[in-house]
């Protein structure tokens, strides 16, 4: 389903889910809004007033936005609200930043806002940044992730799902079967490309 973006000028506070090459001059920014819930916009001239460095994926950033009559409102201005340490530069840290912009790409996929959301996403962020023990972290992300979106994993009945897992085997195990539970739940799901990596990458 194509997303319109919401065309207004105005400044609104945004997680980048994908930057995606559009023409030699432009690019397509997915991002999440705390205003607005999923919205594309359109990049012109990557460079100064749209530094590469807010386009990685789960940037939080501040954009600008001009009114258009064109499908989707281009960005004028776009900056850095929260500028990591390491999550960019970490490779541990980098496949599950992949792996976690994958899973938001295809399940935030409407224009419509929840702050609950928005604010969760941020704040795991940060923490990624923070923390030096990140092996189960995209396993407590999802399990979370999956409550806020009106599916909680029942401790009861799917025990598997939340336990920690003491050992790489179990740590595979564990990640597979919550992207299977999320498949039931989640419209045209996709099983993210950079699963197989992420699945490797922790002992």
């Amino acid at each position: 389903m194509d997303i319109l973006s919401i065309v207004v000028m105005s400044t609104i506070n945004a997680i980048v889910l994908s930057l995606q090459p559009h023409s030699d001059k432009a690019h397509i920014l997915h991002a999440y809004t705390r205003e607005h819930g999923r919205v594309n916009y359109m990049v012109y001239g990557v460079g100064r007033k749209n530094p590469i460095g807010c386009y990685n994926p789960l940037s939080i950033i501040q954009i600008t936005t001009s009114a258009s009559s064109k499908p989707l409102a281009s960005i004028r201005t776009a900056n850095l609200t929260f500028i990591p340490s390491t999550i960019h530069t970490d490779p541990y840290k980098q496949t599950i930043v992949l792996f976690l912009s994958e899973i938001l790409f295809h399940t935030l996929c409407h224009p419509m806002a929840d702050e609950a959301i928005f604010d969760y996403i941020q704040h795991a962020i940060c923490l990624l940044d923070e923390q030096t023990d990140i092996q189960d972290f995209h396993l407590q992300f999802l399990i979370h992730f999956a409550a806020l979106l009106g599916f909680a994993i029942d401790e009861y009945t799917h025990p598997q799902l939340v336990k920690k897992p003491t050992s790489r085997h179990e740590r595979q195990v564990q990640l597979r079967q919550l992207c299977e539970y999320m498949a039931e739940y989640i419209d045209n799901w996709h099983e993210p490309r950079s699963l197989d990596v992420l699945m490797e990458v922790f002992d």
